[in-house]
């Protein structure tokens, strides 16, 4: 989409990237998580686990921007999202 005019502050923006962690056993294949979010990064497996749920699995993970959607909807605490957007200046550990 091309929009008619660009933020000023467009060199500084920063697009947060994620990385999605599901808890196989703790899914019960409600969906809520693929139906919700926002980006597409999820959708359910064909694969079973020791349930007999199908949990989701990650197929667009490039796309994640953690919003953390996936994490807040899920009534089973069973995904979570951790961000791994490099801060400014590169280093994750918080030394300088």
């Amino acid at each position: 989409m091309k929009f008619w005019r660009t933020p000023l502050d467009v060199d500084k923006l920063v697009v947060p990237h994620g990385e999605v962690h599901i808890i196989w056993e703790r899914c019960k294949g409600c969906g809520f998580c693929v139906e919700y979010c926002p980006r597409d990064v999820l959708e359910l497996s064909e694969e079973f686990n020791s349930k007999g749920y199908h949990p989701p699995k990650v197929v667009n993970a490039d796309r994640c921007v953690s919003c953390n959607l996936c994490e807040s909807i899920c009534p089973e605490f069973a995904i979570y999202c951790v961000n791994t957007t490099q801060p400014e200046g590169g280093k994750t550990d918080g030394t300088d």
